[in-house]
């Protein structure tokens, strides 16, 4: 039995892709996920990648089905390259920087939404993290303050309603891998990982990074001497090596958090070690539904077009 849907939201990230069908009103009428992220396919493999997860869907109005694009297929290793913006924007006009790649038999109409970069001494990119923060705009108007966008690579933004002031990257995530897998470090992180000791661990190393995010480079060798000298195990030093790289990027941007939550969009079990971090300097973060913010960020880029 053929899915019918009004247009088709797509959240294209380099590990997975995820669809959504939506009515006339905005109501999900299907959901669908595959595991052909950007980093997995070539060029002219977008197409049939897109039409294996829309398999079985077909227009409300008999015609071609409007399929919008946020993330990674607009990369410049993606599909087809999407510029970006350039920071102060309005993210009101990501969907006229769109660009609209080519399907080979005219079933879908693509659409792609452009990122937002940042240049001139500060250079800086996002690509995807931009339809959700214009999603946070549309699901809280008037909102203006700090968002903080945890994982891989941490976004810190500015957002005054569905503007985006300036904005800020830390490798986060992929500096704990990094240093779990390929650095003397790893000597410590050897076995169980999630074991009892790794909140404490956690709790230490986020006091650490809070209290001296400049000596980051000094204090990450005490994962190290701390298992040779005392006895850490594992799961302590693996809390401790998150705690202090969390405890560091949000000691680094302390200057912008001010008295109102901050914001936090992401998965939910890294928000709510943001948020546990942000705790211990009187902040608070409020952990937001990725999946909602980024569907009501696409809804509202589509919104833009009318």
């Amino acid at each position: 039995m053929a899915i019918i849907a009004e247009w088709v939201a797509v959240d294209w990230g380099t590990s997975n892709l995820r669809a959504w069908g939506l009515d006339s009103g905005g109501a999900v009428v299907f959901e669908n996920t595959s595991p052909k992220g950007m980093g997995k396919l070539q060029r002219e493999e977008f197409p049939t990648a897109l039409a294996e997860v829309l398999a079985g869907v077909s227009a409300a109005n008999d015609g071609a089905l409007d399929v919008l694009i946020c993330g990674m297929a607009g990369a410049r290793q993606g599909w087809l390259e999407a510029p970006y913006l350039e920071a102060p924007t309005d993210l009101s006009g990501l969907i006229a920087g769109a660009v609209r790649p080519a399907m080979p038999d005219g079933r879908f109409v693509p659409a792609i939404l452009p990122g937002v970069c940042q240049k001139n001494g500060n250079d800086n990119v996002m690509r995807g993290e931009e339809t959700q923060l214009l999603g946070l705009a549309s699901l809280r108007p008037g909102f203006s303050g700090v968002v903080c966008m945890p994982g891989t690579h941490s976004k810190w933004a500015q957002l005054s309603g569905t503007k985006i002031d300036h904005f800020s990257t830390a490798i986060t995530g992929e500096m704990f891998e990094v240093l779990r897998t390929h650095s003397v470090l790893r000597h410590s992180l050897a076995g169980d990982l999630d074991g009892p000791a790794r909140a404490d661990g956690f709790a230490a190393g986020a006091a650490a990074g809070l209290e001296r995010p400049e000596q980051l480079l000094g204090q990450l060798f005490q994962v190290r001497a701390g298992s040779l000298l005392s006895g850490r195990t594992p799961d302590w030093c693996a809390g401790f090596l998150s705690g202090l790289l969390i405890g560091t990027e949000i000691g680094s941007n302390r200057h912008l958090i001010g008295e109102a939550p901050v914001p936090l969009i992401g998965s939910a079990p890294l928000c709510a070690l943001y948020a546990q971090v942000l705790g211990m300097i009187g902040a608070k973060g409020e952990t937001q539904d990725a999946t909602e913010v980024v569907l009501a960020g696409l809804k509202a880029a589509r919104g833009f077009a009318a």
